[in-house]
């Protein structure tokens, strides 16, 4: 290349040494388009070497539906000759020795040189701020197309943008909105929110799935989720926030559907429960409490039942049991076996019998691997003794005033179900105002707890509240809140009952008479005397004409010796015959011509009640008169 114009050797070797420190390929053409200077970055970007460039014409770096434009561009300039700057609006691309195209931006800028007019263009590489500007209209184009709002905001919490979705969802037109403060969209009341999340905001967290409710611009109120995220600048300060707002409230609606469809099924299956475990009567002189609460997952329906049995005489049978599993068919099976229970239990069997017929009553329900454990206690009162009889159930525990609590001897039977099994009981004496405790498993077989550890605490917690003797009800409930301190965190149901033993008779007497008819008479002086003695004499008449009845059928049909046992309480006197023949007599309406077989019907019709029970040595036949 010539001298620069007016220049020197030193100058131009200057020029070349700033064109090869150009940070741009530069190329030199003349006025021909002839390539008379490049520098390496040419070399590097366009893939030539140097003396493969110099003397071609320029057009051998521009695409070849370019080339002639580009000639009638080239001309344009030598004709208005003139400073271009890079990018000035063209949509430029060169062409590498590869046959690659590649967008690049040109600047121009003519020399004057003692060889006449020379054109300087810095050619720059763009491929990486085209893609990126490709990418970043893709993402525009994307964020504009969501169906959520999106917006963005700054630190103080003006809207800076503001998406279509937005406009749908809110009401509010770009226009309207941007420079506003985003409290515009929320309602008075949480719009504490809005200062508590820009906090965040600005400490860099990223909040995720809020859920709050939002107001729009005809001011109906929106159930929306909230996604929020800052903004950085370069140097990861952060300038600002964005949010991606998404309407909820057809899910919220649904979910509010939900739940009150739950719980209907809820209502009706504790509704469906509760009927199936029945109310159990209120007995007088015996305190009770109970509890039942249903899992909290689920429906709620379980196999839990307990049921008291008022037996006469002065007894009372106390059923506990659970059936094993959840859902309708456990709480079929229970109602089942709750009614068979308590008809069976009427009946005045002991508490063996009764087991060993539920054993056969669930094996007739054909439900395979059915298990149920149960436990049965007959209290009797005037004795103060209890007996037991248990199919596989938690121990039956004991608290008594000043006593602490403990497990009530039994013998270990199997669950109902297992089938072969012969059922044991036995029998002990419960001090007067002791009262006994009977639960389900679902009070402490809790997740991630050990049976025996939750056992040893309610033994702790009984001792603790029995020290005096409690209120029934604050105890049952005191039990409750201290084994499941959790009241929505169960997943089995609960049952817990707590049974006091009533006061002692205020007065019994006892006496044997062998089976000869001399102790009907007997029988009749000593019933006398007991009821002088307890100022009851207002009742003697009928009294002595109902146990010479009993008498005389024991004395008849039954094996001797014969048992009379007289106990009084504050409302009522009973009197029972206890003999050694099972046979167990039933009312029968006789013939005219017959001389016996009236004297049940007798005693049915002026006894306010009676009945007859089975004993390891034979039977008693009893009645109550109300003093």
């Amino acid at each position: 290349m010539g001298a620069l114009k007016g220049g020197s050797e030193g100058a131009e070797e200057r020029f070349r040494g700033l064109l090869e420190a150009a940070p741009d390929a530069m190329v030199i053409v003349d006025d021909m388009g002839t390539i008379r200077l490049v520098n390496a970055q040419t070399e590097a970007l366009f893939g030539y070497r140097r003396e493969e460039l110099l003397g071609q014409p320029v057009e051998l770096l521009i695409p070849g539906r370019f080339r002639a434009h580009h000639i009638q561009h080239r001309d344009g300039y030598a004709a208005n000759r003139q400073v271009r700057p890079m990018g000035a609006g063209l949509e430029l691309h060169g062409l590498r020795r590869d046959g690659t195209e590649f967008p690049v931006e040109i600047s121009l800028s003519p020399l004057e040189t003692a060889d006449g007019l020379l054109v300087s263009a810095a050619v720059r590489d763009v491929s990486d701020r085209r893609r990126a500007e490709e990418r970043i209209n893709e993402l525009a184009a994307l964020v504009e197309s969501s169906q959520d709002a999106i917006l963005a905001k700054t630190l103080d919490g003006h809207i800076t943008y503001w998406n279509a979705a937005a406009q749908r969802l809110y009401g509010y037109t770009r226009n309207e909105v941007m420079g506003r403060h985003v409290s515009l969209l929320a309602p008075s009341e949480r719009r504490h929110e809005i200062d508590a999340l820009m906090d965040q905001l600005r400490d860099g967290e990223r909040i995720e799935h809020f859920e709050t409710l939002r107001l729009t611009r005809s001011r109906d109120l929106l159930d929306v989720d909230i996604t929020l995220w800052p903004t950085r600048s370069p140097d990861g300060t952060v300038i600002g926030a964005c949010a991606i707002v998404r309407d909820i409230s057809d899910r919220k609606r649904a979910e509010a559907e939900l739940t009150e469809l739950y719980e209907q099924q809820r209502h009706i299956a504790l509704t469906l429960q509760r009927s199936l475990m029945g109310t159990p009567p209120a007995i007088p002189g015996l305190a009770t409490a109970s509890r039942y609460r249903p899992a909290t997952q689920g429906a709620g329906v379980g196999g839990d039942w307990f049921d008291l049995v008022p037996l006469g005489a002065g007894r009372v049978g106390v059923l506990i049991g659970d059936v094993m599993g959840r859902g309708l068919e456990a709480a079929a099976v229970m109602g089942q076996l709750r009614s068979a229970a308590h008809a069976l239990a009427k009946t005045g069997m002991q508490p063996r019998q009764l087991m060993q017929a539920l054993e056969t009553v669930v094996a007739d329900l054909d439900v395979p691997d059915q298990l149920v454990t149960c436990c049965y206690l007959v209290i009797a009162a005037d004795a103060g003794e209890v007996t037991i009889c248990s199919a596989g159930h938690l121990p039956t525990l004991v608290a008594a005033p000043g006593e602490g609590a403990r497990a009530l001897s039994a013998p270990v039977n199997a669950p109902l179900g297992v089938g072969g099994v012969l059922y044991e009981q036995s029998s002990a004496v419960i001090p007067a105002g002791a009262t006994l405790v009977l639960y389900t498993d679902g009070l402490i077989e809790t997740p991630g707890s050990d049976i025996e550890d939750q056992l040893a605490q309610l033994t702790d917690v009984l001792s603790d509240l029995f020290t005096t003797a409690p209120d029934l009800e604050v105890a049952a409930d005191r039990v409750l809140a201290a084994l499941l301190p959790d009241a929505e965190g169960h997943n089995d149901d609960v049952t817990l009952l707590l049974t006091q033993l009533p006061d002692a008779p205020l007065a019994a007497v006892t006496t044997d008479l062998p089976a000869v008819p001399d102790s009907v008479p007997e029988g009749r002086a000593f019933l006398t005397k007991a009821l002088t003695s307890w100022d009851c004499t207002t009742i003697a008449d009928d009294a002595r004409l109902l146990l010479s009845e009993i008498l005389t059928n024991a004395v008849q049909h039954a094996q001797g010796p014969l048992g009379l046992h007289l106990c009084r309480t504050a409302t009522e006197l009973t009197v029972e015959v206890s003999d050694h023949s099972p046979h167990l007599p039933q009312p029968r309406l006789a013939a005219e011509d017959e001389e016996s077989g009236r004297g049940l019907i007798l005693v049915r019709a002026l006894a306010d009640t009676w009945g007859v029970r089975p004993t390891d040595e034979g039977k008693t036949t009893w009645f109550t008169l109300a003093l």
